[in-house]
């Protein structure tokens, strides 16, 4: 059984208006050396396999298909 972990994050030439909030929060909070603050998404589970390619082709896949807005977003994953 294999563990994939997979991050997915706003492409750096799409604008990310969570990560403006977040940034202007934090600067009202007494943290104004934060700067370009942007928010992605982390995910974790577990494969029913031990096969280290298809564990590979399965999750492109699912970043392809569901957990990534490839259009606008980047993402990578691991695998132990």
């Amino acid at each position: 059984m294999l563990k994939a972990t997979v991050y997915v994050t706003i492409k750096q030439s799409v604008l990310d208006p969570q990560g403006v909030a977040v940034q202007g929060a934090l600067h009202s909070m007494g943290f104004g050396e934060v700067d370009k603050v942007r928010v992605g998404k982390y995910l974790e589970f577990e494969l029913g396999t031990a096969d280290r390619v298809e564990a590979e082709q399965r999750v492109k896949s699912m970043c392809e298909k569901l957990l990534a807005n490839t259009v606008i977003e980047d993402y990578r994953y691991e695998l132990v």
